[in-house]
Order: C-alpha cells, then sequence, then structure tokens
C-alpha cells in the first residue's frame, strides 16, 4: 500500500473514531497496511480484459490511491468503451433521487449512462459492442443502500447478453455484523433488491456470488462473473472509507449509523438530512426527548426539499453512539421504537415507504402492537439463522 494512502487513513481514523475506545481503534487499524484492493490487482484483471472492448461501471469511490479506475484503464491501454453511473453520478456529484443525465464523461469523452431512476438496467443496445464490464463502486453494508441493487440489474444484463462480468471487491464498513429482518419476497424493490437481511455482512463480490448461486436472478439466469477478490481482508475489519460513498454520508458516524436510522425515512421524523450531520440524528419539531435543536434546509448537490424544511426541530444527536453497534454488533432498535413511542400521533408516524425499508410489513405492525424491542429482535432470529447458513457458502474472505 503507497505511503500516503496509509497516512491518509490513519488520519480519517484519528478523525473520525474518537469516540471509540482504544482497543476498538487498535483492531479496526489491524491489517489495514496489508490490505490489497481488487482494483489494485491489475496483475489479475489486465490480462482477462486487454483484447476486449470495456464498460466500466463506476462512480466516485472506484479509485486506486488518487487514480480513478477509468484513468487508470486508459493508462493501461484498456479499449474503455463507456461508462455506467449508479445513484448519485459518475462522479457522485448527485443527491439521493435527483435524475441522473446520461451523456460524456467531461473528462475522459466516454460515453456515459446512468443506470438511476427509470432506466435501471442497461438495454441492449446499451451493450452493443461491449464485450465485458468491470463493476467496482463502494458499498456500506446495508440492503436498502441501491449499490447492491445496481450490480443486481447488471448481473441481469449481463446475463441476457453474454457478456462477462468483473467485479472489483472492496470492503463492506459495516460487514462486521449480521441484523435486520430478511425480506420477504413480496417487498422486492430498488431497496430491497433479494432476500436478504439489513446488515447483510457480505461485500459486493460475495453479494454477486450468493445471487448468481441463489438463482436469484431473473428467470433464473447466471451471469458469467469473475470477482476479483482482495487480499488480506476479513470482515471484522473496520475500514475506513476514503471517500465518502455518497452526499449524505459524508463520515464514519453516518455510515454506521446508516443502517440503524434508515427505517426512520419511512417515517414522519428527520435523520439530519438537509443539515450538517446526515444520518446522525434524530428528531422532529416538538419531539418532548430532543435536547439538540436543528433546521433542515435544502443543500445544492447534497439533498432537495429535506423533511421538516426550514422548520426547527429538537432531537438527539447521535454521533456518539455509534459505539453501541460496536459492543453489541446490532442494529440500534431502541432508537427507531422508543421515538415512535414517544411520537404524539402514531397514526402518522410511518409512511408508504417505512415497509420497503423494512422489507416486510410485520416490523411496522409489532410497533403498533406494542412488541418489545427484545420481542421484535426474537422474531428475526429464524430468519438469519437460515440466511448465515446460506451466506457460508458464498464467503470470500473469514469472519475472524
Amino acid at each position: 500500500m503507497p505511503k500516503y494512502k496509509q497516512i491518509t487513513i490513519a488520519l480519517i481514523c484519528l478523525a473520525t473514531f474518537y469516540s471509540c475506545n482504544a482497543q476498538t481503534r487498535e483492531e479496526m487499524m489491524s491489517g489495514l497496511d496489508k490490505l490489497i484492493l481488487g482494483i489494485d490487482r491489475t496483475e489479475v484483471y489486465l490480462p482477462l480484459i486487454y483484447t476486449k472492448r470495456t464498460a466500466i461501471v463506476a462512480n466516485q469511490t472506484s479509485m486506486s490511491g488518487k487514480t480513478h479506475l477509468v484513468d487508470l484503464l486508459i493508462s493501461k491501454n484498456v479499449n474503455v468503451v463507456k461508462v455506467f453511473a449508479p445513484e448519485h453520478g459518475f462522479r457522485g456529484e448527485a443527491g439521493p433521487g435527483d435524475h441522473i443525465d446520461s451523456g460524456k464523461d467531461k473528462k475522459t469523452g466516454l460515453s456515459l449512462v446512468s443506470l438511476y431512476g427509470s432506466h435501471r438496467k442497461p438495454s441492449p443496445a446499451d451493450l452493443e459492442g461491449v464485450e465485458c464490464i468491470l463493476f467496482d463502486i463502494q458499498d456500506v453494508g446495508a440492503r436498502f443502500y441501491t449499490y447492491i441493487s445496481t450490480l443486481y440489474y447488471l448481473m441481469e444484463a449481463c446475463a441476457e447478453n453474454k457478456i462477462q462480468l468483473l467485479v472489483l471487491d472492496r470492503p463492506n464498513p459495516n460487514g462486521f455484523y449480521i441484523d435486520g429482518p430478511v425480506l420477504d419476497t413480496a417487498y422486492l424493490s430498488f431497496v430491497g433488491i433479494a432476500p436478504i437481511p439489513v446488515v447483510h455482512g457480505l461485500t459486493v463480490g460475495e453479494f454477486a456470488k450468493m445471487a448468481n448461486g441463489e438463482g436469484w436472478l431473473k428467470n433464473n439466469m447466471k451471469c458469467e462473473l469473475t470477482v476479483i477478490e482482495m487480499e488480506n481482508y476479513n470482515h471484522s475489519m473496520l475500514y475506513p472509507l476514503p471517500v465518502r460513498p455518497s452526499p449524505n454520508l459524508p463520515n464514519m458516524d453516518a455510515i454506521y449509523l446508516y443502517p440503524s436510522l434508515c427505517f426512520f425515512e419511512g417515517a414522519a421524523v428527520s435523520i439530519g438530512r438537509g443539515t450538517d450531520f446526515p444520518f446522525q440524528l434524530i428528531g422532529y419539531p416538538g419531539y418532548s426527548k430532543g435536547n439538540f435543536e436543528f433546521t433542515p434546509v435544502e443543500i445544492a448537490g447534497v439533498i432537495q426539499d429535506p423533511p421538516f424544511e426550514d422548520k426547527q426541530c429538537k432531537g438527539k444527536k447521535l454521533n456518539n453512539e455509534q459505539k453501541l453497534i460496536f459492543e453489541k454488533k446490532q442494529l440500534n432498535l431502541e432508537w427507531l421504537v422508543d421515538t415512535y413511542n414517544a411520537y404524539p400521533d402514531k397514526t402518522k408516524f410511518f409512511n408508504n415507504f417505512f415497509d420497503k425499508l423494512a422489507g416486510t410489513d410485520l416490523l411496522r405492525k409489532q410497533m403498533l402492537a406494542g412488541n418489545s424491542v427484545e420481542e421484535i429482535r426474537k422474531s428475526w432470529q429464524p430468519g438469519l439463522e437460515q440466511y448465515r447458513k446460506i451466506r457460508s457458502q458464498y464467503l470470500l474472505y473469514p469472519d475472524k
């Protein structure tokens, strides 16, 4: 690993993990200097694509040190013919849900095709003349984070058009635990593409292998898949991301809190969108238990029309609470249940998005019935046990 990369990682660790104890920081740093990402194993994947017309699925996280994957491949004389961009765009400049225009990449002049909005899956016309595709995007390990959904649709398109897919694997920053309800297939959506739990404990390469192996692709198709594995990685490794994966996950606090807080996107509660602390607080106007005041506003390139825009809210700031997730290695369901119990009009707490995020209607019904956190968590266990058995068949790296 280049020295500047080691220094960058060390600085990120010190800046964003101040709330962790010394033992956690030591465990986090352990092995990072030996970690080799899929993108950096050029000796493995370049021979597979040198003679092929290659398309790239990438965004701002697709970096080898300070060099973007597209620039790296062009410097190696790979015939890159097209770039596909996921949610937030090729360079990560778009906010959540924003329309992403297709066109050309300004830097390279390459044809740029959006895989978001109404066009989530490459069409045969998009893939005309393409012989192989490289996927290299940093995920955060939560089912509702849409990069694995983009990968899923890409796999279907590759299977239908007989195109080879290479996944350059990256760490899962939330890969040190598995938790949450396993998705009921009746609730399949772009924020829940497969029957996996909320925190699935997979890298994108492992997810791709599972989707192929379990027959999740349409008509039980199989994609011609090659995963370029990392070296010296294990799932207990706490990997600090050198590039923010999306505009509203600006730091590691947000990334660790995200799986627990994203449920609130389906409720009448703000999780900090439109503030300096997205996915780092919870609140709403008049929240009786809150002592942190904030007013969401529109932020160009980050969020439009945030919940409770221009309204003063009271809430809880959770930057120092991520240690609970490290200690228990599970979602903090208490935040959701306690906020629901304190909400003045429970008939207005949930919106139509909640069941999609949960991947089931059972969680909402359990909360409406007044079930305790312990009762809810107990109901998840049979599904999680079965999932762990399936997951074990596709692991490329030890849990350690």
